[in-house]
């Protein structure tokens, strides 16, 4: 099992709850192509191949250009994936637990290299940009169809 790197200078890890089914959360937030529909801190993504263990994706996010590679794949329950952008090592994870109120969503991100060592804001610029995805993907999620 894939996990951040509990050592990085940033690490960070949040949670929502997210009154959807199962189904639609997934469906959402494996999407990547669509991202930019719902996510405001993406402008653009594009999966190159299917979701799948090995498959890399682009995606440009505050004006980085990123790819990233999925380094494990549970449907429904967990994604990884990780990539490196301006000497910057990024590994994140994302869990998906039903409840009986909805899905909790948890998200880990641990960010490492040079820059970071750095640089003492990223670990609230990262706090920022991933507690903004967690309300995109549950304002998106809630809406009715």
């Amino acid at each position: 099992m894939h996990s951040i790197d509990t050592t990085a200078p940033v690490v960070v890890g949040l949670s929502t709850l997210v009154d959807a089914p199962l189904a639609t959360v997934w469906s959402l937030h494996t999407d990547v192509d669509d991202w930019p529909a719902w996510n405001a801190g993406i402008d653009r993504a594009r999966l190159n191949g299917p979701l799948a263990v090995g498959t890399a994706f682009t995606w440009l996010t505050h004006g980085m250009s990123i790819t990233s590679t999925i380094r494990e794949l549970v449907p429904g329950k967990r994604i990884v994936w990780d990539g490196t952008v301006q000497g910057i090592i990024g590994i994140h994870v994302w869990t998906f637990e039903p409840t009986d109120a909805g899905v909790l969503v948890h998200t880990e991100e641990s960010w490492s290299g040079d820059p970071v060592d750095a640089v003492d804001e990223l670990t609230t610029a990262l706090r920022t940009s991933l507690q903004s995805w967690l309300d995109c993907l549950k304002a998106r999620a809630e809406q009715p169809a």
